[in-house]
């Protein structure tokens, strides 16, 4: 079967999924018998291309890479805003991996809508969105009849919700909790190797791990819209940021985490979500000291986990990169083959 897809945002995340198409395509033609044909790119800095007959994809990455802009593609239309491209591109599948906000949710939100009015498919790596109307946006994908993934939302490509939602499906899970920031996580291993918080910041910001501003990280905010995900679509709750009391790690110092050390204890952003007994929703997000015998307490870096509580399995625990732009595109392509599936079964 053959999908096209528009890409709406080649950042990072978007360059990693034109990175894998470019070349894994054969491969999932013969091993998935799913042809991915890329046939429109909107980017609000790099520019945007459509060619209904797809687009060179390795052009596109030379010419990010050289110039760091797509004007000079030779081929297709150009000057096509997002909307427009998402409204009028022969897109089955809009890929939407535009930047976070997630005290609005935009762009993000509104190209989402606007694909699922217009009857295409969404598999989007923007938390935003989904943090403040997952169930929203869901329920009007359930009512066009089209498909809404959003795995790279969480841990990037480690597959959190497709664990959840699929091998879990019916081992009741009535808890989450772990470590969904790997800046955050970076810096705490690295106080805990000497450093202070202010020169472990420093060093995530030369490795790429922290923004400029890193606000968004260090204050939990990051972490606060994934517990919401978690919440509202596994556990059924219906948070907003407001009702999730979210603290940071800014505040701890080095000698805060020595002392954790010296009571074999280690600090670690926790973001956590859980069912209570009046079947109502709780989550919060705020540094704990974990025992070192605690799966979490292991995970170091600018690794993430995750902790799943269940009713017949007990605890389980997933690991691996929270970040990346091969990783999140990952999961892109894990959401567009699950996709596949569904169509496939229908």
């Amino acid at each position: 079967m053959e999908y096209r897809l528009a890409l709406i945002g080649l950042g990072v995340v978007g360059q990693g999924i034109v990175e894998i198409l470019t070349n894994e395509r054969n491969s999932l033609q013969e091993s998935y018998d799913i042809d991915l044909k890329v046939t429109a790119i909107s980017d609000i800095r790099k520019g945007s291309v459509y060619d209904p007959e797809g687009i060179d994809l390795k052009q596109i990455l030379d010419l990010v890479k050289e110039k760091d802009c797509i004007d000079d593609y030779i081929g297709g239309v150009k000057g096509w805003d997002s909307l427009k491209t998402i409204r009028e591109s022969n897109a089955d599948i809009v890929v939407e991996a535009t930047e976070t906000d997630i005290v609005t949710g935009e762009p993000g939100l509104t190209h989402m809508l606007t694909s699922i009015e217009h009857g295409k498919h969404v598999v989007t790596t923007n938390k935003g969105p989904l943090s403040l109307a997952s169930t929203k946006l869901l329920d009007r994908a359930a009512e066009v009849g089209v498909h809404l993934r959003f795995e790279g939302t969480v841990l990037s490509g480690t597959p959190a919700l497709g664990l959840a939602t699929q091998h879990l499906a019916a081992a009741h899970i009535i808890a989450v909790h772990g470590i969904v920031n790997g800046t955050c996580n970076y810096i705490l291993t690295e106080m805990e190797k000497g450093l202070t918080y202010d020169a472990a910041l420093k060093q995530a910001q030369e490795l790429g791990y922290a923004e400029a501003d890193p606000s968004a990280d260090v204050e939990g905010l990051d972490s606060l819209a994934k517990i919401i995900i978690l919440a509202n679509t596994l556990l059924g709750g219906n948070l907003n940021k407001d009702q999730v009391d979210c603290k940071g790690i800014s505040e701890i110092s080095r000698e805060d985490v020595e002392a954790a050390k010296e009571n074999g204890r280690r600090w670690k952003l926790i973001a956590t979500a859980k069912v209570v007994n009046d079947n109502a929703i709780e989550a919060h997000v705020r540094p704990k000291k974990l025992p070192l015998d605690d799966p979490l307490a292991a995970v170091t870096g600018a690794t993430n986990a995750l902790t799943y509580e269940t009713r017949y399995l007990g605890n389980i625990t997933i690991i691996g990169p929270g970040a990346g732009g091969l990783e999140t595109g990952y999961a892109i392509l894990h959401d567009i083959l699950d996709i596949h599936k569904k169509l496939r079964e229908q």
